[in-house]
């Protein structure tokens, strides 16, 4: 007698929105902690009044996306396995202990600065750049891993992971530095100058983040069936709107032309521009780690 057996297997997410949460609020982190370097590690003084602000929303963000990472974990308290039972070829282990230092020298990086202090305040500005990056490249490691994964797994990831922080970064520092000099501030007002200069660097970082994503569209198109199908998921199907839409046309396309152009460029525009972006930002982390696992296994 023939037995036939039928299952319904529901593909699983591995990852999830809260994952997506701490990779955008991590990047958020790096990429601020490495905006106020510029004027306290290399001594441009343009920037200056952003190295305060820069190290403060750096230690923050990073202070705040370990909780998301927990509320992910299936039995949060379980959390000190990670330092025990270590695995030297996983990301997972490295980024656990970049989690602790990383903000330990940003604390001590916006204490120096802080208290005025510029020799040690550079020391750890140079000591934070290579653990802001690592903190940030990790995430991007961790995808990239996941060989089963067509969107995840290329080389291009860590490095479109760490760009993505950057432009990010500076859309936050525009805000930030904007409502704090324009709003809560009664004796200083914005410099223009300087809010102008770091419109433009967003501006092509964000042409940096666009052609990134172009070269991985690329290599799914040209690729196995698997990546194909992915592609197919992104440009035309349930993804279309987070990621076509959302992310590049209004978070990068759009933006790019209110930041480049001069006759649109003023500070309604820039803050508009920088909303933006933060917003396509996010959309580009929930993409890559909810639409990578969207394409079933099996």
């Amino acid at each position: 007698m023939d037995i036939q057996i039928l299952q319904n297997i529901v593909p699983q997410e591995a990852f999830g929105l809260n994952i997506a949460i701490y990779f955008y609020l991590t990047g958020l982190s790096a990429g601020s902690f490495i905006l106020s370097t510029l004027a306290y590690g290399f001594g441009i003084k343009m920037f200056k009044p952003l190295g305060k602000i820069g190290v403060v929303m750096a230690t923050f963000l990073l202070m705040l996306a370990p909780v998301f990472l927990l509320l992910h974990l299936g039995s949060p308290i379980r959390f000190w396995h990670l330092f025990v039972y270590l695995n030297p070829a996983s990301p997972i282990t490295w980024g656990t202990f970049l989690l602790i230092l990383y903000p330990i020298n940003c604390i001590i990086y916006g204490y120096f600065m802080f208290r005025d202090k510029p020799k040690q305040t550079r020391i750890f500005a140079f000591i934070g750049i290579p653990l802001a990056i690592l903190i940030h490249g990790y995430t991007g490691f961790i995808v990239a891993v996941g060989k089963a994964r067509a969107l995840w797994n290329t080389a291009l990831m860590p490095v479109l992971f760490l760009v993505s922080a950057i432009v990010s970064g500076i859309a936050l520092v525009i805000i930030v530095y904007l409502v704090v000099f324009g709003v809560f501030s009664k004796n200083r007002k914005p410099d223009f100058q300087l809010v102008g200069k770091l419109a433009t660097i967003l501006a092509w970082t964000i042409v940096l983040d666009l052609f990134l994503v172009g070269s991985d569209l690329i290599v799914l198109a040209v690729s196995h069936s698997e990546a194909q199908e992915v592609l197919q998921v992104l440009i035309r199907g349930k993804f279309f709107v987070p990621f076509v839409i959302i992310e590049n046309l209004l978070g990068k396309v759009f933006p790019f032309f209110l930041l480049v152009i001069p006759k649109f460029r003023n500070v309604f525009t820039i803050t508009l521009g920088s909303i933006l972006v933060l917003i396509g930002i996010f959309f580009m982390r929930y993409v890559v780690v909810v639409g990578g696992e969207s394409v079933p296994l099996i």
